[in-house]
């Protein structure tokens, strides 16, 4: 066996465990809810084969329109809300001073918390009666402060406030290496130019970390179709189903109504939706995206 061929088996020999789990765990997963896309199952009885009707249910389930544009709108105001709160947090970040590291430290570290534990503290946080939020509120003057996640207008808006709060510091490091990362050369012509500190940021800045933010939209964008946890914990869809994205609903239809087949044909869907906004950023980028030669 030659020095080439050893080399090759060791670098197989530490992908395969990682290739195994991802077989067992995800791959045969996505096979699996394709093929229960197309029956009737509910785990207890035999496999019913009903063909596209579980997807032509999806287009009279009113539940699932809803679901659908709840999770349009918490994608919708999250995604912005995230990327905007993080580009400030690094842009105010990326200088030397004292304690900078430790203030850096402190906002990374809700997103290394658990979104369990984070949600059920954010829950005591909106408790409409004893939570703090609401006493500051009427401490300054507001008479009747929403009631959070109790009320259908402010539910969603309040798992949108919890999930931006955890979720920004993660993308602030993402952007804080995108900025280390533009040579600063190009801010000493620009300052030989006479450009301001907002001519700085709009002209050298802002194109040079656009493929940072193409990968922070990315991701943050499938993060929040998928939202699932703090739904869960927090609001259980509610109240009424203001706040039932399509990921708890599959969960509700597949684990408590034990629905597995319609639950499958959703998942499918649910793929295929996430995979298209990924397409069409993929194929947007080119047109907005500068990477620096």
């Amino acid at each position: 066996m030659n020095k080439v061929t050893r080399n090759r088996l060791t670098a197989y020999s530490f992908l395969l465990p990682n290739l195994i789990g991802f077989i067992v765990f995800t791959l045969l997963p996505v096979f699996a809810a394709l093929g229960l896309s197309f029956v009737r199952w509910d785990s207890y009885s035999p496999l019913k084969y009903v063909g596209l009707r579980n997807f032509e249910m999806m287009f009279s389930d009113s539940s699932f329109k809803i679901a659908f544009w709840n999770t349009l709108y918490f994608t919708g105001l999250t995604v912005p809300l995230t990327v905007l709160v993080a580009l400030l947090l690094a842009l105010v970040l990326n200088k030397a001073f004292r304690g900078v590291k430790f203030i850096r430290s402190i906002h990374f570290f809700p997103h290394v918390a658990s979104t369990i534990a984070v949600a059920v503290v954010w829950q005591f946080l909106y408790n409409p009666d004893m939570g703090p939020i609401n006493h500051f509120l009427r401490a300054v003057g507001v008479a009747s402060p929403p009631r959070w996640t109790s009320s259908v207008t402010w539910a969603m808006p309040a798992v949108i406030i919890m999930t931006v709060w955890k979720s920004a510091g993660y993308y602030m490091m993402m952007f804080l290496a995108g900025l280390q990362g533009i040579p600063g050369h190009l801010y000493e012509v620009a300052t030989i130019d006479g450009a301001t500190s907002w001519q700085k940021f709009r002209y050298v800045t802002l194109p040079l970390l656009t493929p940072t933010m193409f990968f922070v939209v990315t991701m943050n964008l499938i993060y929040s179709f998928k939202v699932f946890d703090q739904i869960h914990i927090m609001t259980q869809g509610g109240p009424g189903r203001a706040t039932s994205v399509l990921v708890y609903y599959i969960y509700v239809q597949a684990f408590v109504n034990q629905n597995f087949g319609y639950a499958s044909a959703m998942a499918t869907t649910f793929f295929l939706i996430i995979l298209g906004f990924t397409i069409v950023q993929f194929r947007l980028q080119e047109k907005w995206v500068k990477y620096l030669d």
